[in-house]
Order: structure tokens, then C-alpha cells, then sequence
């Protein structure tokens, strides 16, 4: 399977990860306010391996989290995956994002997203693309709405320890409809 290309946005960049990433992707992931919603922060190795993991998503899989650059700069991830669990929803493919704190609030990783949700219904032919959070993270829901998606079930995060407070998760859904053309997703905002 062919790898995914470059994808452009108005301000962003989304591309495949280059050995200079891994550093700013270790910092952005070791600050306990972008990691809030997760269960902890991430050690340099734990990171570097998370990077290891999606470049061999995008080789298992022709795509993946592609780094996200805005103005040259490195802020973060936006892209697609299939989830390394199973539950009731998979087999799926998830739209995820993590950007640095200076790159909250200013609609990049709603743009981003658009972009990854184009290829992923126009160029992988996909049906449906899935999203999903703890219930507290608003900013994430926030960018699932604009997105379109819908609220769809809770569930129990299968990664996450019994017991432990971020176990429980929300499902947001987005169906391909015939509305959704690659021009249309990369040009909301």
C-alpha cells in the first residue's frame, strides 16, 4: 500500500515525521496541560516509541497521525488511525490531534482535521470515521461538533485500567455522506 502525501491547508502543513519532530513532540508531550486528559505524561522513551508506532501505522497502513506544522513550525499531530484496541466500534479508523498549548484556540486543529477527514473519505473511501475523548476534555468535543461528528455512546477505555478515572470515553461518529467532498471538509474552519 502506497504511503499517504503531504496534505495543505490554508495555515497548516500535514506531513510524515522527520527525526528532527521527535524533541518538540517529546516536550509537547511531558506538559501535564496538553497530557490532561490522558493518563499521565510521557517519558522521552515512551515518546520516541509513540513516534516509532505511528511510522509503522503509515507503513501498515498507507496513513496515519501526520506531524502538523503551521508557519514552518512544528505544533503537533493531526491524522488518522486505526485504534490498537478492540471494543464494540472497532474495527474503525479514529481522527485524533494533540497540538502544543500556543496552538490552542485558533482553530488549527479543527482545519487539520478537516484536511485528514477529506483523505480519509475521498482518497481512502472510508464510510465512517470515529473520534473519542474522556467526557471532561471540551476542547476535543468542541472540535468533534465543528467537525460534524455526533455524539454516538460512552464506553470503557480498554487501555486504561479498571478504576482508573479516564477510563471512561466518548464516541463521536461522522458518516461519509454525499455533502462531503474533499473541497468542502478543507475549507471549513
Amino acid at each position: 500500500m502506497g504511503v499517504a502525501a503531504d496534505l495543505t491547508t490554508p495555515r497548516l502543513r500535514l506531513r510524515r515525521w522527520r527525526p528532527e519532530d521527535r524533541e518538540p513532540f517529546a516536550a509537547l508531550n511531558a506538559d501535564p496541560e496538553v497530557m490532561e486528559h490522558f493518563p499521565s505524561v510521557l517519558s522521552l522513551a515512551e515518546s520516541d516509541a509513540l513516534v516509532d508506532r505511528i511510522e509503522a501505522h503509515f507503513e501498515n497502513h498507507g496513513f496515519g497521525p501526520w506531524v502538523a506544522e503551521h508557519s514552518g513550525v512544528f505544533i503537533g499531530f493531526v491524522g488518522l488511525a486505526v485504534p490498537r484496541f478492540e471494543t464494540s466500534f472497532t474495527p474503525c479508523v479514529e481522527i485524533a490531534w494533540r497540538l502544543a498549548r500556543p496552538s490552542w484556540g485558533r482553530g488549527l486543529a479543527t482545519e487539520g482535521a478537516h484536511a485528514a477527514l477529506a483523505f480519509g473519505f475521498d482518497h481512502l473511501g472510508l464510510d465512517e470515521i470515529v473520534a473519542f475523548t474522556v467526557p471532561g476534555n471540551v476542547r476535543s468535543r468542541r472540535v468533534m461538533e465543528k467537525l460534524g461528528m455526533s455524539y454516538a455512546q460512552d464506553f470503557e477505555h480498554p487501555l486504561i485500567p479498571e478504576g482508573h478515572p479516564l477510563r471512561r470515553h466518548v464516541l463521536y461518529r461522522l458518516k461519509r455522506d454525499a455533502d462531503m467532498q474533499s473541497g468542502q471538509l478543507c475549507n471549513k474552519a
